[in-house]
C-alpha cells in the first residue's frame, strides 16, 4: 500500500512539475500609459447673446384675386407663379355683353340729355310744368348714373393685378363660366408680395419687457420708436443670414401662454423668403459683454446638469459642473463654473473619468468665435 502511494506522489510531482516552471517563466504584462488627451483653456470674447424663437413668414400683402362682373373667361395673360407688376393685365372676362350694355346706357344718356335740354327752353317759357321740368332731370342723371355703372362693368372686364407680388397657378382656365360680386366671387389666383416680408414670433412677457426698452416703448400704433435688431435663419441655414429689424409688438399678452406676438420684417431681394415658410428668428437678449467660450462638444450631460472634464495641476481629470449659456456657432457660452486657466478636455473624451491620470496636451481651442465677437478680458474671473 505505501508503495502504491509512493508510485503515485512521484507521477504527479513528474506532471506538475514542468507547468510550475512553465508559470514561472511567463513575465507579467507591462502598466498601460495614461490616456493621451487634448486640453485648451476657454475662450474670453465679447459677444453678444441671442434669444431665439420660432417663426413663421407671411407676405407684406396678400391678394386674392376674384372677379367683379360675372361672365366666361375671354383670355388669361399671365404664367404660373410668375412675378406681376401692379396693373398687368391678368385676366380678360368676355366683354361683348358689356359693351352692348355700355352702348345702350349711352344712347339712353344722350336721349335724357336732350329730353333736358329742351325742357330747359320750355322752362323758360312757361311751355312746361315745374313738375314735368323735374322728372326730365331726374331721368338725365339716373342716365347718366347708369352710364357711369355700364362703363365700370365694361372695366371690370379687364383683371389687372392690384400690387406688385408672385402670382399663383390660375384656378380656372379660359372659357369658364366665373361668378362676380360680392363674398360668392370666384377665386381666379392669389397674388403675395415678396419684397419686404414679416416674420411672426411669439416671445415671453419678461423678455418683452427688455427689447421694449431697448426699443425705448413702442408708439401708440404699435411700432417701435426706434429698430430692434432681428435676424433669421430658414431650415438648413448656417448661421443666420437675413437681417431685419422687429417693426410691430402687439397690443396684448395672451394670457393663456404669457407671450405676445411680435413681428420682424426683412429685405428679400433675392426671393429666399417664401410666405408660409417656417424659419428662427433671434433677438439680442442685451449689449454685448465678455462671456467665457468653450467647444460645445466639450459639455457632458448628466439628468439634471451639465459638466466639463478639467485636467489639474498633477494631470488627474475633475468633473467640473458648469451652467451654460446660448450656444455661439461651434461655441458655447459658460455663465458659471470654470475660469479661464482652466483646462478642459476638449478631445478624447470617451478615455477618461473623474480620478483618472491622464498625459494632456496643450491644443488650440477648437471652433472660431461667432462673426461679429471680440477678444476681450474679464475684469474677474468666473466661479
Amino acid at each position: 500500500m505505501n508503495v502504491t502511494v509512493d508510485r503515485f506522489l512521484r507521477c504527479l510531482l513528474t506532471l506538475t512539475a514542468p507547468a510550475a516552471l512553465l508559470s514561472c517563466s511567463r513575465h507579467q504584462p507591462p502598466a498601460m500609459p495614461p490616456p493621451r488627451v487634448t486640453v485648451s483653456q476657454p475662450q474670453v470674447a465679447t459677444v453678444t447673446n441671442w434669444d431665439e424663437y420660432p417663426g413663421h413668414l407671411e407676405a407684406v400683402e396678400m391678394v386674392e384675386i376674384r372677379p367683379r362682373v360675372s361672365g366666361y373667361i375671354d383670355s388669361i395673360h399671365f404664367t404660373d407663379g410668375a412675378e406681376v407688376k401692379a396693373s398687368d393685365l391678368l385676366f380678360v372676362i368676355d366683354p361683348r355683353p358689356y359693351q352692348a350694355e355700355l352702348d345702350r346706357a349711352r344712347a339712353r344718356f344722350e336721349l335724357a340729355e336732350n329730353d333736358l335740354q329742351r325742357a330747359e327752353v320750355l322752362r323758360g317759357t312757361k311751355a312746361i310744368s315745374e313738375e314735368e321740368y323735374d322728372s326730365r332731370s331726374k331721368a338725365a342723371r339716373e342716365a347718366k348714373a347708369a352710364l357711369e355703372v355700364a362703363r365700370l362693368d365694361m372695366e371690370y372686364t379687364r383683371i389687372t393685378a392690384p400690387i406688385n407680388g408672385k402670382i399663383g397657378r390660375r384656378l380656372v382656365t379660359v372659357g369658364n363660366l366665373v361668378q362676380g360680386g360680392g363674398g360668392a366671387a370666384s377665386t381666379l389666383a392669389t397674388l403675395v408680395s415678396m419684397d419686404p416680408i414679416y416674420c411672426y414670433f411669439d416671445a415671453p412677457e419678461a423678455a418683452f419687457l427688455r427689447y421694449r426698452n431697448n426699443a425705448s416703448g413702442p408708439s401708440s400704433a404699435g411700432q417701435t420708436t426706434s429698430p430692434v435688431t432681428c435676424e433669421l435663419a430658414l431650415v438648413g441655414e448656417q448661421g443666420f443670414p437675413h437681417n431685419g429689424r422687429v417693426d410691430f409688438f402687439d397690443n396684448q399678452v395672451n394670457p393663456r401662454t404669457g407671450t405676445i406676438r411680435l413681428r420682424g420684417v426683412f429685405a428679400n431681394a433675392d426671393r429666399v423668403l417664401v410666405p408660409g415658410m417656417f424659419a428662427t428668428a433671434r433677438i439680442p437678449a442685451g449689449p454685448p459683454e465678455p462671456t467665457l467660450l468653450i467647444p460645445d462638444v466639450a459639455v457632458g450631460f448628466d439628468q439634471n446638469y451639465k459638466f466639463v472634464y478639467v485636467v489639474n495641476a498633477t494631470n488627474v481629470v475633475e468633473t467640473r459642473v458648469i451652467e451654460t449659456g446660448p450656444a455661439q456657432g461651434p461655441l458655447r457660452a459658460v455663465l458659471k463654473g470654470l475660469t479661464p486657466q482652466d483646462r478642459v478636455v476638449v478631445n478624447g473624451l470617451m478615455m477618461v473619468h473623474a480620478g483618472a491620470n491622464v498625459e494632456a496636451q496643450e491644443g488650440p481651442a477648437t471652433g472660431a468665435l461667432p462673426a461679429g465677437a471680440e477678444t476681450a478680458s474679464l475684469s474677474a474671473a468666473k466661479p
